[in-house]
């Protein structure tokens, strides 16, 4: 008789691509100095905090083979053990509560552009982007409300500092988290910021370059200008050029960060003599005083992010002036729509 009809395929759901066996990987120039909690966030994105607690509390997770805590800091060229890893089961979802919707109704004011992959959030300076102590609003934990059937929660493949406005980058399935955050690792993705400095920098247009290396006070870190070869320090590169200048006071700056350290821009404008204003921790000008009307708030935009489209393409987000700096922008007479010098700063 013949041969029984094969039973009907199930649709596969979208494979994990967690590895399901023990791999070594290696890591990378732009993960030099990574903690290994934020490696494996950055490598696996899907991946529990709790997970990836347990697995370096057991000692499965090794570095070079020894054990490492999730604390410790990565070096380039290190060989990372990773055990199997699995995901978080999806948490079954009823209707969304009233708190629950409100941050979705937030979500949707703070969208800039979206689609099924991707989400660029316009986020508000004052909102951090990751939890930390004592944080209990953040970007990543309002992501939470997104989380599909799938269970798959829209994850962050950037970050930008909790006083930062502007483009935030996040990733809405699996396949374009990994897209995402390789292009950052590859330094595909171009990213101007504007800010509002002391003093107008000489010459107009410019290159930064400086190790940077991260000093952890109790609640705190500042990145102090290091030397090549210390500690933890890692390469910076920045390029700036003034847009408009405030008689010689102040002067409007686009910035591109060719390297994406933390506080990068903040502490390279401080290193050239021309810091942020309103920035609390790298302005460090003597007796100097906010122009009357200015709000003493940190005054640094991530203006626009542009970034190949996993699925092809280009996605090219700009953000606008959050209220504190077009308030600034409006007294000081700076033009918001003028042209952008920072274009034709190279990429390298």
């Amino acid at each position: 008789k013949p041969p029984a009809a094969p039973p009907p395929k199930r649709a596969e759901p979208e494979a994990p691509l967690l590895p399901t066996k023990v791999q070594t990987v290696v890591v990378t120039a732009d993960e030099n100095n990574m903690r290994v909690d934020r490696f494996l966030e950055a490598r696996f994105p899907g991946l529990s905090f709790s997970h990836i607690q347990r697995i370096v509390r057991k000692g499965e997770l090794r570095v070079d083979g020894k054990r490492a805590d999730s604390k410790d800091r990565l070096e380039e060229g290190q060989s990372v053990r990773i055990p199997p890893l699995k995901l978080d089961a999806p948490k079954e979802r009823a209707g969304l509560t009233e708190g629950e919707r409100k941050t979705l109704e937030s979500l949707k004011a703070m969208t800039l552009y979206e689609d099924d992959d991707v989400l660029v959030l316009n986020k508000p300076a004052g909102l951090a982007v990751q939890g930390g102590s004592g944080m209990t609003r953040h970007i990543d934990q309002m992501l939470e409300v997104m989380r599909d059937a799938k269970g798959q929660k829209p994850r962050l493949v950037h970050r930008i500092d909790r006083e930062t406005s502007g483009c935030l980058l996040i990733a809405k399935t699996r396949f374009a988290a990994t897209h995402l955050t390789g292009a950052f690792r590859h330094r595909s993705a171009r990213k101007v910021y504007w800010a509002l400095v002391a003093g107008v920098p000489k010459p107009k247009q410019g290159r930064i370059s400086t190790y940077l290396a991260k000093d952890e006070g109790e609640d705190d870190t500042i990145m102090r200008v290091a030397a090549h070869g210390d500690e933890g320090a890692s390469h910076a590169v920045t390029y700036y050029a003034v847009v408009e200048a405030s008689a010689t006071k102040l002067a409007w700056v686009s910035l591109k960060p060719v390297t994406g350290r933390t506080h990068q821009l903040r502490a390279h404008m401080a290193h050239i003599g021309h810091p942020i204003v309103g920035d609390p921790k790298y302005f460090n000008i003597e007796n100097w005083s906010l122009p009357g009307g200015l709000q003493n708030r940190l005054h640094l935009l991530a203006r626009r992010i542009v970034i190949p489209h996993p699925r092809g393409g280009v996605i090219d987000v700009t953000a606008p002036l959050p209220p504190h700096m077009l308030q600034s922008w409006n007294l000081l007479g700076l033009e918001h729509d003028r042209f952008d010098p920072i274009e034709n700063a190279p990429e390298e």
